[in-house]
């Protein structure tokens, strides 16, 4: 496989926008945005140095974040040519889905019961957020802040190793293919649940909690793969 630097001519691209501060942070996120786009495609093998140059950065900031991306398991190690994009197949996005289940559904159940006040606020901006950035197609957006809901949603159980859990399998889930589904709103249906789940949430309604997020998560399998979703 070739190692690729190309430029799309004509086009803003996520991997060209780094400014001031935080390099390595930049860095991660524009990448991270380069794989929702589909500006870094999988299996195809990307340099440092050439992604540096791109960025107009240094290469240590760019290797970092790839390294960072290796241990989420978005991207490999290509033994002196680069970093390999990883492509999520339908049994790794089965087995993801099926952990989520497992994790989430009790999660959000237990979270009607603890939930206060101040969280339900924190979250209903959140949520507000991302109903904004569906309405805008504002893909990067969206994904930053349901990312933060969901984070804030089971850190309610006070359980960092399972925040921490939870917010990998999230990621992995959403990371390839989105722009296209972006375009065509399809991420509007998904950006209103949240809204609804907050409903439960502040009713303590545990099994309300636990059928939307159920249904929430059937995205990943329907939706976020960019295909129907399994009955």
């Amino acid at each position: 496989m070739a190692s690729v630097t190309h430029h799309r001519d004509n086009t803003q691209t996520h991997i060209s926008a780094i400014q001031a501060g935080s390099l390595r942070e930049q860095v991660s996120r524009a990448l991270e945005a380069a794989l929702v786009s589909g500006e870094l495609q999988p299996g195809v093998i990307y340099s440092a140095p050439g992604l540096a140059e791109q960025f107009g950065v240094s290469a240590t900031p760019v290797r970092e974040a790839m390294l960072d991306l290796v241990k989420d398991g978005f991207v490999a190690v290509a033994r002196n040519k680069g970093f390999r994009v990883l492509e999520m197949s339908e049994s790794d996005l089965d087995q993801i889905s099926q952990i989520r289940l497992l994790l989430e559904v009790p999660s959000a159940a237990k979270a009607a019961t603890l939930i206060t006040q101040e969280m339900l606020g924190s979250l209903h901006e959140l949520a507000d957020q991302i109903t904004k950035a569906a309405a805008d197609i504002d893909l990067i957006r969206y994904l930053d802040a349901d990312r933060r809901f969901h984070v804030q949603l089971i850190s309610v159980l006070g359980n960092p190793r399972l925040t921490d859990l939870v917010d990998r399998l999230r990621r992995q889930t959403r990371l390839f293919g989105l722009s296209a589904l972006a375009r065509a709103g399809r991420l509007t249906a998904s950006a209103q649940e949240h809204h609804e789940l907050l409903v439960c949430l502040q009713n303590r309604d545990e099994g309300g909690a636990t059928r939307l997020m159920a249904a929430h998560i059937a995205h990943t399998r329907g939706v976020w793969a960019g295909r129907e979703e399994n009955p």
